[in-house]
């Protein structure tokens, strides 16, 4: 007997080449089934989904979830119907003096899945408002290997990688300082780093031929200066060269890193992200960013296919963050679910520069599935 079948969507699982009518079956916390025509007598719960896309539980790749904890983060629950993720994965949020309480108070007691990246400054993204707004790295006392390594070995059961911010921003005038301890200490607990660039200094290519295979540039598509393209709106060498190394490009969206003039000479010239993520937080949560499906909306608004931007929120991240069980409706992987509506109407997106571009449809979610259990959207967190 299953625990819970989703009958009758179109099933899109992108890691496993499937686009199909099918039915989805969960049992025990896991994918159980993946079939046609499964009886619903056969289910202690049968959700009908026809006429809605069924994909793998949507993964944010780049998101602040610290609620509480730090001013940057939002609560994770009261938005992950809306926005179809079961996994939102943390970006630094926590540094090594609160990722305990992170883990807590926050990861262990929210109902979706929680996975942090490390932020090599110590006290991780603390100041961060419409009226404060200090650089964790501004201050290089923040930025000690040592602690960043002791925290990661001691949550390494939770840890993805690590974080680090540099920029006028985030590092003010120490450059990419943070960076290289960042790099040092990714290097020692062999795992990615995750790296934010914002205005210079440093400038881009202090910091991107550096990056390693599997290490992340977020925020790839951001608007000049430190853009991805030159002048001619021709790609930076650079960036060509990361790609041939195997670095992910990740979207990172924000209130501040997603440019269309940038997003559309990529495309233009076939350079699609690898991961479309949404950065979401206190300062973008109600737009430029919104979430996830928002974020993915927009891409398909600037050419990308629906498979395509499907993939970018599933087996990509999970790829990423290595985590096999994610990602894909492989028997026995993790049982989490979204069910999405592509809905025809008049949308208008706008961009972190207040550029906007019409669309014809948009995402939307009716529900999640997160360990076998189904979440409706008329459902309160």
């Amino acid at each position: 007997m299953f625990d819970l079948l989703l009958k009758g969507g179109r099933v899109m699982d992108p890691g496993r080449g499937v686009d199909r009518n099918a039915d989805v079956a969960f049992e025990g916390g896991k994918v159980a089934a993946v079939d046609d025509g499964i009886e619903p007598g056969r289910a202690r719960k049968t959700v009908d989904v026809g006429g809605r896309i069924v994909t793998p539980g949507l993964i944010d790749l780049h998101t602040h979830v610290y609620w509480g904890g730090t001013s940057i983060g939002i609560d994770a629950d009261t938005i992950a119907v809306r926005s179809g993720t079961t996994t939102f994965v943390d970006a630094g949020t926590a540094g090594a003096a609160n990722m305990l309480g992170f883990r807590k108070h926050v990861i262990e007691r929210t109902r979706v899945r929680i996975v942090p990246y490390l932020n090599i400054s110590f006290a991780g993204i603390y100041a961060f408002s419409k009226n404060v707004m200090i650089g964790e790295n501004t201050d290089i006392r923040m930025v000690d290997a040592r602690e960043a390594l002791a925290c990661a070995r001691d949550h390494a059961d939770i840890i993805c990688g690590m974080k680090v911010r540099v920029g006028r921003v985030a590092s003010g005038s120490n450059g990419a300082a943070a960076f290289h301890a960042a790099m040092d200490v990714a290097d020692k607990i062999q795992k990615p780093l995750m790296t934010h660039l914002d205005l210079p200094p440093p400038a881009r290519h202090e910091v991107v031929p550096h990056l390693r295979r599997g290490d992340i540039i977020t925020h790839c598509f951001k608007p000049f200066p430190n853009a991805p393209i030159d002048g001619r709106r021709d790609i930076k060498p650079d960036v060509i060269e990361a790609r041939k190394r195997g670095v992910i490009f990740d979207i990172g969206h924000g209130a501040g890193s997603l440019g269309f003039e940038t997003a559309n000479a990529m495309i233009e010239q076939g350079f699609l992200p690898d991961v479309i993520s949404s950065d979401v937080h206190v300062l973008c949560v109600n737009g430029p960013a919104y979430d996830l499906l928002a974020t993915m909306s927009k891409f398909m608004a600037l050419g990308m296919t629906l498979e395509d931007v499907i993939r970018t929120a599933t087996i990509e991240p999970a790829k990423t963050i290595d985590r096999s069980d994610l990602g894909s409706f492989a028997v026995g992987a993790a049982g989490d679910a979204s069910v999405l509506e592509l809905r025809e109407g008049k949308f208008r997106h706008v961009d972190v520069m207040g550029e906007g571009v019409d669309a014809h449809d948009h995402l939307f979610c009716d529900g999640i599935v997160i360990g076998g259990s189904w979440w409706p959207k008329d459902e309160a967190a």
